[in-house]
């Protein structure tokens, strides 16, 4: 049985059998072989970059340049019909605004209106209730003021008959009673 694993190459020795020795890649032996292979292989590449896969990613740039612009455009579109429905919004509110101060100031004179008409109804009736009170209190001290001269004759002769134990005259209590 032969023995399959490689033997490691050891220094000041032969190569083994079949080889140059070293990579083939520094192998100036193999270069034309691997010179056309790469030239092959390039060829291939560079037609299929330039008839395949640069039109398809110029073709998705160029897509999405597009849309990016179609996109930009619509937003400045949407930002501006946005910017007019807020201005008539802004519009509607203040004309809103206007009418229902209005509303209120209407309101506002209307129940001032009727407050003083109330008012008025309420002092008038106060006013009169005040000069029948006058009256009634004017009367009753005009009656009051006539009685005091009466009392005041009564007092004095009541007094004067109890201090000196007679009577006093008409005539003496008419002229206590003036002064």
């Amino acid at each position: 049985m032969q023995d399959a694993a490689p033997q490691p190459h050891q220094e000041g020795t032969a190569p083994p059998e079949g080889g140059a020795g070293g990579l083939p890649q520094f192998d100036l032996a193999a270069w034309p072989g691997q010179m056309a292979w790469f030239l092959i292989f390039f060829a291939i590449v560079f037609v299929l970059m330039v008839r395949v896969f640069v039109p398809r990613i110029g073709g998705a740039i160029e897509a999405r340049d597009a849309k990016m612009s179609a996109d930009v455009a619509e937003a400045w579109r949407m930002k501006e019909e946005a910017e007019a429905q807020a201005k008539a919004a802004a519009e509607e509110t203040a004309r809103a605004r206007a009418s229902a101060q209005q509303v209120a100031a209407e309101a506002r004179a209307k129940a001032q209106g009727e407050t003083a008409a109330r008012l008025a109804a309420e002092e008038a009736k106060l006013a009169e209730t005040a000069a029948s009170a006058e009256a009634r209190i004017a009367a009753a001290r005009a009656t009051a003021m006539g009685n005091v001269g009466t009392i005041a004759k009564d007092a004095a002769g009541a007094i004067v008959q109890k201090l000196t134990g007679k009577a006093a005259t008409a005539t003496e209590l008419a002229s206590a009673a003036r002064g």
